[in-house]
């Protein structure tokens, strides 16, 4: 379970990086950097997103991840004020070792993303979309997986839940369908 939260994290990270591309206003940040070693807390809302100590502790999370990158021979770049790290979409860099063996060494820094900086990163659901969410979440329920949490009224903003106990993995299985997943997925390729 620990394994899946790390590797979603660094997904959200890398998507989180490809989507805000390259660019600065060119003048100084007031934002401490994994170099300058400062650690201030931005207050509460001024992240933009409405969680500020759930953001700044990101922040700091990711800076600790590039110090730690640093450390193992990386050249990484500073965080911004969102922790959002640009590689500069260079896919190269995932094949590197140096840069393999760096990430998987400093995994266990990767915090989650806040859910605050998520949503604002995901297009808004239609009612219908949120209709599928609810319908997925009651069906999930309902049928072993009394854990599952219920969507948020924007249809975003689930929780944690168990994903190893016999019910769930019955419960994923009969209401997948619902969210476009197969009953039956034929063998894997590879």
């Amino acid at each position: 379970m620990r394994t899946n939260r790390v590797l979603l994290a660094a997904a959200a990270s890398v998507v989180v990086l490809a989507l805000t591309g390259c660019g600065g206003d060119g003048g100084e940040s007031d934002i401490p950097t994994a170099a300058s070693g400062g650690a201030t807390t931005p207050s509460a809302g001024s992240d933009g997103a409405g969680g500020g100590d759930d953001v700044a502790a990101y922040v700091r999370a990711q800076r600790e991840y590039v110090k730690c990158l640093r450390e193992n021979g990386v050249d990484a770049p500073d965080p911004d004020e969102k922790g959002n790290i640009d590689f500069g979409g260079d896919a190269t860099l995932k094949k590197d070792a140096k840069f393999r063996a760096a990430t998987e060494k400093c995994a266990d820094l990767l915090a989650a993303v806040p859910e605050s900086l998520e949503k604002g990163n995901q297009n808004k659901l239609t009612p219908e979309q949120i209709e599928v969410k609810q319908r997925y979440a009651r069906c999930m329920q309902e049928n072993g997986a009394a854990d599952f949490p219920d969507p948020g009224p924007d249809g975003l903003g689930q929780g944690e839940w168990d994903q190893s106990s016999a019910g769930a993995k019955r419960a994923i299985r009969i209401c997948g369908p619902i969210v476009g997943v197969p009953e039956n997925p034929g063998p894997g390729k590879g």
